[in-house]
């Protein structure tokens, strides 16, 4: 990223001004010519029907809303946002099949999230990943039995990796759902003498020293993916090439704005923008601002019929969500 001295002030009207033309301002976080992976990926919701059932007939109009209304060209599928883990590993199959096909020549990158509490069911979605033509995987630390150490940690990425050993591997990090605190900076070291095919962070904690260190010690190759949307600003200044969030989903067109004005020098702008997803995360907050909050915002507001969540994660009341994208209309339309 090419940083410049040029830093101009900006007025709310000028702040959605490119969108108001009609057309979505992209990133220029451009995908590098050897695949390393930049710029926003949507961290997918899963859609289920009104009876809890996995309903693929979406994906399709998904992926169409994703690309036309938010300039988003990657996706990570089966992840957090994606209640993966409340998911069977036949529904991860199908949900990842399908996003696949759909994406195919109109995304830059569709990585599968192939973390489980199983060692043998991680290897297996990880295989599955790379015979549906995915463009990468990402692991996340078990949960319930923690690893203690870097070591057991790294042991365990391995033997996933090991499953598919020709796709690009990414150690997915979320340290407040998995209560594994093990430093990135110590899981990566000397990693890819372990994995070859080691090309990446997600890294969703919000301690910058870890996320500093990280990207100090990257190789060119690799690419560290931010994940805290509420503080991407800080991610992109400590060095992230990326990041990967949900809220992308139903803001992207104004993060790849607040991305570009980064990379051309204009903080005043991109901490505008900052300033505004903050504001709107803030507000649901309050109102207690879950995964079935998130999944019904973004119902709302792309218009796409994305079902209730999947218990022991309650839906959202009417109420609340009607008030939250109030909220958003208020400050982004």
């Amino acid at each position: 990223m090419s940083m410049t001295s040029t830093v101009r002030s900006i007025s709310p009207e000028d702040l959605l001004k490119d969108t108001h033309k009609g057309y979505t301002v992209m990133s220029t976080m451009a995908p590098a010519a050897d695949g390393k992976v930049t710029g926003l990926l949507a961290a997918t919701f899963t859609p289920f029907t009104a009876q809890g059932e996995v309903n693929l007939s979406v994906i399709g109009p998904y992926v169409d809303y994703l690309t036309e209304k938010q300039g988003i060209k990657g996706i990570f599928v089966n992840g957090t946002t994606g209640e993966s883990m409340s998911l069977s590993v036949a529904e991860r199959k199908l949900l990842a099949e399908e996003w696949c096909q759909r994406a195919k020549g109109r995304m830059d990158n569709v990585i599968i999230h192939a973390g489980c509490m199983s060692l043998k069911d991680s290897q297996d979605l990880a295989r599955h990943a790379a015979d549906i033509g995915a463009d990468g995987i990402a692991v996340i630390s078990p949960s319930f039995f923690k690893p203690r150490t870097a070591e057991s940690l790294r042991k365990f990425l391995q033997e996933v990796a090991s499953a598919a050993p020709t796709l690009p591997f990414y150690y997915y990090e979320i340290p407040s759902l998995t209560g594994v605190n093990v430093p990135v900076r110590d899981v990566i070291e000397d990693i890819e003498k372990l994995i070859p095919s080691f090309r990446g962070v997600k890294f969703s904690g919000s301690d910058l020293l870890d996320l500093g260190q990280c990207v100090s010690y990257s190789q060119p190759r690799w690419s560290i993916l931010y994940g805290v949307d509420e503080q991407l600003l800080a991610g992109l200044a400590m060095g992230a090439n990326g990041a990967v969030g949900s809220t992308y989903n139903y803001i992207g067109r104004y993060v790849n704005q607040l991305i570009s004005a980064f990379e051309t020098g204009d903080l005043i702008r991109a901490r505008t923008i900052q300033f505004k997803i903050q504001e709107l995360l803030g507000y649901a907050i309050k109102l207690g601002f879950d995964l079935g909050v998130n999944k019904q915002l973004m119902a709302k507001v792309s218009g796409l019929f994305l079902g209730p969540p999947r218990l022991p994660v309650m839906p959202c009341s009417p109420a609340h969500a009607q008030l939250i994208a109030q909220k958003y209309h208020s400050i982004f339309v």
